[in-house]
């Protein structure tokens, strides 16, 4: 039995050497599912670990220490969605086409990605002190009001969107039409039944939310 685990101890260092980029995104795709399940305070380092393919010891050498992996993983859950907003080559569509374009992305990134919104809401727990801590969240979320106001510049030089829409509301907006479909799903469902969280009711609320999005900002 000695022999088994000291080649696996073995293969944990190979794969470190020949592949630290992939160790590190695994130790991060593990801990996003420890944090959303169990919390920052509820999250343990030893069960992290064990369900990753490198040690204990690689996880600090990594980040120093659990708040340092729960910020790498608020981090990457934002790069994820801004990541995406990035691929939906925007530009190439006529305004009104893009921001309806981005709404369903943002609710079907949401509803597909229910961790991110359970990281989000653990970070509203802890008052955003975490997210407060990094530039990169700060710059990649820029980048999404940047890419809402060349939207509204465009619908509004091309006479289809109203003058006074603010790019920042539209985006709290947006927001909140996706995040709530995932955040209150547990008890709305209870209390009112699971009908619209099932495929047809998610594609009628998708629907709906992009209806709600434009007919807020046409002319």
């Amino acid at each position: 039995m000695g022999e088994g685990i000291g080649s696996v101890e073995k293969a944990g260092r190979v794969g470190w050497k020949q592949d630290p980029e992939g160790v590190r995104s695994n130790i991060v795709a593990v801990a996003m599912a420890e944090f959303a399940q169990n919390g920052l305070s509820g999250a343990r380092i030893d069960e992290i670990a064990a369900k990753t393919l490198t040690s204990k010891r690689m996880i600090y050498y990594y980040f120093g220490d659990k708040e340092g992996l729960y910020r790498t993983v608020l981090e990457e859950a934002y790069r994820k969605v801004r990541s995406g907003e990035q691929e939906l080559d925007l530009e190439h569509l006529e305004p009104d086409a893009a921001l309806a374009r981005l709404v369903e992305f943002t609710f079907d990134h949401h509803s597909s990605n229910p961790d991110f919104i359970r990281i989000v809401m653990i970070e509203n727990i802890h008052h955003g002190a975490y997210l407060e801590q990094s530039d990169l969240i700060a710059t990649m979320n820029e980048g999404a009001i940047r890419k809402l106001e060349q939207i509204c510049a465009r619908g509004r030089a091309a006479g289809l969107f109203r003058p006074e829409i603010e790019p920042l509301e539209l985006h709290w907006m947006i927001s909140a039409l996706s995040f709530f479909n995932v955040s209150n799903r547990p008890t709305f469902s209870r209390i009112f039944g699971a009908a619209l969280f099932r495929p047809d009711g998610q594609k009628i609320l998708r629907g709906h939310a992009v209806e709600m999005v434009m007919r807020f900002v046409m002319a």
